[in-house]
């Protein structure tokens, strides 16, 4: 008679090894490499995963089988233990079985420990972005003929869409409406790929953003000090006039963008520069548009939100005034 106490009768222990897709292979965590070389037993039922051949390379051997709950069980018999690496899909089957036999109460469970591998790093869903959009760019019959001209409309409509999120103090929206927006930085650096004369990618693009960065942080990755917002702001215009070497404060700033948001643009620049320029006198709306705008930037209002907030006030106003019937469309 086997003793409950002795070894033949110990349960043993499986351990369900999880792993990120978005990690390079065979980096995983010390604990997940321990665990893999003192296993009696490795199985993996996906022959294909990606970590095996960096399992075998490390001297793991790995047994592709797909065990069923009460044969894994027995494989754990008499204090072995199994370490199954999961597949993509988490082994939905096999945890729901061990759950089933757990529940039965007339099976000597072994223990049960989830180990995760590797994990993933902030910003790692930007991969699963990446390969989405590769695949779509190859497969969808809209995407696969979209240009960069074709898509800056859409550039501009998902940039107010962000803002009016952001006015609105909508959370959920905001969420939405950033993707948005980084769908349309993926979209155009996927197309960039395919130029046959200057081609780029998003790692070009993240890595030129990241490089502008830490220039122009100088106080953050640098021996350079700031204590105060305006300290951050003379660093920023400093090491920029040292890398568009301008000859005008004027250049950079877009013409196509909105006339009030164009308007506090160029007196920002004249105002950080020093500069003493008279508003340009004349007739009609525009020159007094331009001297409002001007008047909102050197009080610290935003011309554009502080005349879209009016517009919507009268939006209001407009649908009250429907709503009493007073109101009234002309052909």
């Amino acid at each position: 008679m086997v003793n409950a106490t002795s070894p033949e009768a110990a349960p043993g222990r499986i351990v369900l090894l999880t792993t990120s897709h978005r990690v390079a292979p065979g980096l995983l965590s010390w604990p997940a490499w321990q665990a893999l070389r003192a296993a009696d037993t490795v199985l993996c039922a996906d022959g294909a995963h990606p970590q095996l051949p960096y399992l075998r390379e490390a001297g793991i051997a790995v047994t592709e089988a797909s065990p069923t709950a009460q044969e894994l069980v027995d494989a754990c018999a008499g204090g072995r233990t199994a370490v199954v690496v999961a597949t993509g899909e988490g082994e939905p089957a096999l945890t729901d079985g061990l759950a089933r036999l757990a529940g039965s109460g007339r099976v000597s469970m072994p223990e049960l420990e989830l180990l995760p591998a590797s994990y993933d790093l902030p910003g790692a869903r930007l991969l699963d972005l990446v390969q989405v959009m590769d695949r779509i760019r190859l497969e969808c019959p809209w995407s696969s003929r979209q240009t960069h001209e074709g898509l800056a409309k859409y550039g501009i409509e998902e940039a107010y869409e962000l803002v009016e999120a952001i006015e609105a103090g909508d959370r959920e929206e905001l969420r939405e409406e950033l993707g948005d927006v980084l769908l349309q930085v993926v979209f155009h650096s996927r197309i960039a790929e395919e130029d046959p004369d200057a081609p780029f990618s998003v790692d070009d693009v993240a890595g030129g953003i990241v490089a502008k960065l830490i220039h122009r942080h100088p106080h953050v990755f640098g021996e350079e000090t700031a204590e105060t917002p305006e300290d951050v702001k003379e660093h920023w215009l400093r090491t920029k006039a040292e890398e568009k070497r301008r000859t005008s404060v004027t250049e950079g700033v877009p013409l196509g963008q909105p006339g009030l948001a164009l308007t506090a643009k160029l007196a920002s620049r004249v105002r950080t520069a020093g500069l003493d320029v008279p508003l340009p006198q004349g007739e009609g709306i525009g020159y007094e548009l331009l001297a409002l705008a001007v008047r909102a930037e050197a009080d610290g209002v935003d011309p554009e939100a502080a005349l879209r907030e009016a517009a919507r006030v009268y939006r209001d106003a407009i649908r009250r005034t429907e709503g009493q019937g007073t109101g009234g469309t002309e052909d």
